[in-house]
């Protein structure tokens, strides 16, 4: 899972470091009104390849990779190295093992999932118990597209943010994510 990028500019001298109103270039598609709109969870990002769970990592720069550590990207911004580490090996491995327990065991098919739960990030989804929600599933139907739309649509939405899909039946298409805290609090 590559890092997705930001449907606007993000003021990196700004504090704290809310969006611009200038569409990013890559995500353009999005204010076009391509793709679909889709609920960003708050959790931790997993990923089965239909063998073997992984767990979405990020290395900060100058640090170590854990072993068998894969890197996908690297953050211009940051210098983290983004990527996937044997998920039995990572912080959430236990949440995961009771997710998937709770589901009856590992036939989840290949992709990626938001692990949401108890011990996850504080909870903001207040889920009851540890659960894999895959990327994607929920579809939001009609929202905004615009700056000030969005802004005001996530403001009233009880949801970390939205991921936007250029084409829903592609896994690995192009996608740009904008959260509620990217705006200021009206």
């Amino acid at each position: 899972m590559r890092k997705i990028p930001t449907l606007f500019v993000r003021d990196w001298d700004g504090d704290p470091r809310h969006v611009t109103r200038v569409t990013d270039p890559s995500c353009a598609w999005v204010a076009a009104g391509e793709g679909r709109a889709t609920r960003k969870y708050d959790g931790t990002c997993v990923r089965f390849d239909g063998a073997r769970w992984h767990a979405r990592r990020e290395v900060k720069a100058g640090r170590p990779a854990p072993p068998g550590f894969v890197p996908l990207s690297e953050d211009p911004a940051t210098g983290k190295t983004i990527g996937w580490e044997p998920a039995e090996q990572s912080a959430f491995w236990k949440h995961l093992r009771a997710a998937l327990d709770a589901a009856g065991g590992d036939g989840r098919a290949p992709g990626t999932y938001e692990l949401i739960g108890p011990k996850i990030n504080g909870n903001p989804e207040g889920a009851a118990e540890h659960t894999l929600v895959p990327h994607g599933a929920d579809d939001l139907g009609e929202v905004p597209r615009d700056h000030d739309g969005l802004a005001a649509w996530l403001h009233a939405h009880p949801y970390e943010g939205i991921v936007f899909w250029r084409d829903p039946a592609d896994p690995a298409c192009a996608k740009a994510k904008i959260k509620r805290r990217d705006f200021p609090t009206p």
